[in-house]
């Protein structure tokens, strides 16, 4: 049982739910509690060790500027299946005509500060804080777990994303594009690399829905976690 001082009220929601308040050193409570939305706990810290933790567990930070850090673990699961991406013509066109340069983990530091930047529809501001982008750099500096896609149109960055490896499992934080289908194309050749299993996308978009995403139960979804734990990625 979790102390009664460990729970905060989340009055965000339809009906008012209990959500788990981490301190320094607390372990997440089981994914089950998360209310509705996903929402699992709040506070702790950003630490290496504490982001490990959370994507070995399917848990994410996700937050905005002011507010405590807030952990997610939502069901059902978006995830990408790399034998169910869907490459439309044009993509296919665009990729033989090689208008676009790929790299891999070349400018991680750019391509985060980039998907922080992009304006994006119906959102105001970015959850990409600075504290963010600096927990990811050291995530791929120090523990070499998140990898970068880049996409150049000469010398200059237009697209690209960033996540978290558990072992064949790529957990998708954020992608940006610059020009025409930019981060499209980041995605369809960090899938054929052929070093993921599964692509988690977290949560629901059209975008990635066109490309082949769909919602998986979090139970299952916890499961190809599980099983990729001891697997070799990028």
């Amino acid at each position: 049982m979790y102390p009664a001082s460990q729970f905060c009220f989340n009055l965000c929601s339809a009906f008012p739910v209990a959500i788990f308040k981490l301190f320094a050193n607390d372990p997440f409570p089981p994914v089950e509690m998360a209310d509705l939305d996903g929402r699992l706990a709040i506070g702790a810290n950003l630490s290496p060790q504490r982001l490990i933790q959370a994507y070995s567990q399917g848990i994410f930070p996700w937050y905005s500027q002011g507010s405590p850090i807030v952990w997610w673990c939502p069901d059902p699961r978006f995830v990408l299946f790399p034998n169910e991406l869907k490459i439309s013509k044009s993509m296919r066109q665009l990729r033989r005509r090689s208008t676009y340069r790929v790299t891999f983990n070349t400018a991680f530091r750019e391509v985060i500060a980039a998907c922080a930047k992009i304006k994006r529809p119906d959102q105001q501001g970015t959850w990409i804080l600075p504290e963010m982008q600096q927990a990811y750099l050291r995530l791929f500096e120090t523990e070499k777990i998140a990898h970068s896609v880049e996409v150049w149109f000469n010398d200059e960055l237009v697209g690209g994303l960033y996540g978290v490896a558990v072992g064949r499992v790529f957990c998708g934080e954020s992608m940006f594009s610059k020009a025409d289908n930019a981060s499209k194309l980041a995605l369809i050749e960090l899938v054929g690399t052929g070093d993921f299993d599964l692509i988690d996308c977290q949560v629901y978009t059209d975008h990635l829905a066109s490309l082949g995403a769909r919602e998986i139960p979090r139970t299952d979804f916890l499961k190809y976690l599980s099983s990729a734990q001891s697997q070799v990625s990028l």
